[in-house]
């Protein structure tokens, strides 16, 4: 965990909703297009607590121990401020990480949107879970828009048979699609990874191989979200940005 320093918070977060301003000038957008998703998988539930304070309603986890914890943690924290009319009653939290899928059915009782879907197994296990619990969560397809083989993701070649694949099945909802840029400081390699994947994002829309609840594109980490936004991402995943500096 990160020793955070609660008085920085406000500030990295208020620089990182201008850098997301003026890329989005940059590249004709509007900013309201623009989900930012922060990423809590090194913050403790104080620096939680802050940002949900400061108006953070989507949060992220990409690991099912932590997630567990600092969900209810954040449940807590959430009751005690119901006196508050103003205060938050919820936040809606992601799943971002890779997800195996005998763990399925925990993420599913936290969590509202999963971006990391990336096999046919793996959204038939979600349906099927989905169902008994009564719930119809967004989801959103991981492609593997860089090739790296370490990288989780369907390839780019099987994207759209597995989109309409996902699509059919009555306990899920496609929302998009998700990927992850190579770490690197060549941005335009950043960039050709961030351009394929809405080329494949307009494809598979563009087929009608999906409904019109597919519209998002999750994209863009700290090192790299503002040329996520540049190239259409409406998510953003920050955590390192916001709580490390």
């Amino acid at each position: 965990m990160y020793n955070t320093d609660m008085s920085k918070i406000s500030d990295r977060l208020e620089r990182i909703n201008e850098n997301i301003a003026a890329a989005c000038s940059r590249a004709g957008r509007s900013g309201k297009k623009v989900k930012l998703v922060v990423v809590t998988k090194t913050a403790d539930i104080e620096a939680v607590r802050e940002i949900i304070e400061l108006g953070c309603r989507d949060l992220g986890e990409n690991r099912l121990q932590h997630f567990k914890q600092i969900a209810t943690e954040t449940d807590t924290f959430l009751n005690e401020l119901e006196a508050d009319a103003d205060a938050p009653r919820k936040v809606n939290w992601h799943m971002i990480g890779h997800l195996q899928r005998n763990k399925v059915k925990q993420v599913l009782k936290i969590a509202s949107t999963i971006h990391s879907v990336d096999t046919l197994r793996l959204a038939e296990e979600i349906n099927n879970v989905a169902g008994k619990l009564g719930i119809r969560p967004d989801v959103l397809m991981q492609v593997n828009c860089s090739g790296e083989p370490q990288k989780y993701g369907v390839p780019v070649g099987a994207a759209t048979h597995l989109a309409e694949q996902i699509v059919t099945m009555e306990n899920l909802k496609l929302i998009g699609l998700m990927t992850m840029a190579p770490l690197t400081r060549n941005k335009d390699v950043v960039r050709a990874c961030f351009v394929r994947a809405r080329e494949i994002f307009e494809e598979i829309r563009g087929e009608r191989a999906v409904t019109n609840k597919f519209r998002q594109l999750s994209m863009g980490m700290s090192q790299d979200y503002e040329i996520a936004v540049e190239e259409g991402a409406t998510i953003l995943r920050i955590g390192s940005a916001i709580f490390a500096g």
